[in-house]
């Protein structure tokens, strides 16, 4: 298992689907994973740290477990079947470690705000995640220098072709 961290949660302009972006916690990798707009908006809330009148769905379901004596320990992505991304929600309660099954998007919703890791099976980096390229001089890549592994562009063409569709503002640019 790889750790990751939510890179970006996005809006297509063309085809209005959302998508959000995780990346490896020390490496170059991404995973796009397609999402409803209810669940991007409860992950980007978060994110931005807005604040909400009245809990919403995924801080019913944390004070829930909170409240029976858990602790929300991981979201795991887990698996990919037929474009499908699974996961799991770890969680902690008298000595025993639950795992329940999720959609990915509420697994991820729920570990923003229950502030817990988000990890991604090896197996399903290797089928949907791929290297962002690096910035010009930027060294911070662990695998620069390595030989790449053969990348299966047929696989990964909806990927570049969503990303490239995507209406990203650089941060970096407007300072």
């Amino acid at each position: 298992m790889v750790e990751a961290v939510i890179e970006a949660v996005r809006i297509n302009v063309v085809n209005d689907q959302h998508v959000v972006i995780l990346k490896e916690a020390t490496g170059p990798r991404v995973v796009p994973i397609w999402i409803g707009p209810d669940v991007a908006h409860a992950i980007a809330i978060v994110l931005r740290g807005d604040e909400v009148s009245r809990p919403m769905t995924h801080d019913l379901l944390r004070a829930t477990i909170l409240e029976m004596g858990g602790t929300i320990h991981r979201a795991i992505i887990n698996d990919l079947k037929d474009s499908i991304f699974f996961a799991i929600i770890e969680v902690d309660q008298d000595g025993r470690r639950l795992q329940i099954d999720a959609r990915s998007s509420d697994a991820l919703a729920l570990a923003v705000r229950a502030q817990c890791p988000i990890f991604v099976e090896e197996h399903v980096l290797d089928q949907a995640g791929f290297a962002m390229p690096t910035e010009e001089g930027d060294t911070t890549d662990p695998t620069a220098g390595q030989q790449p592994e053969p990348i299966d562009n047929e696989r990964l063409s909806v990927f570049r072709e969503f990303i490239n569709n995507l209406d990203i503002d650089d941060p970096k640019r407007e300072n």
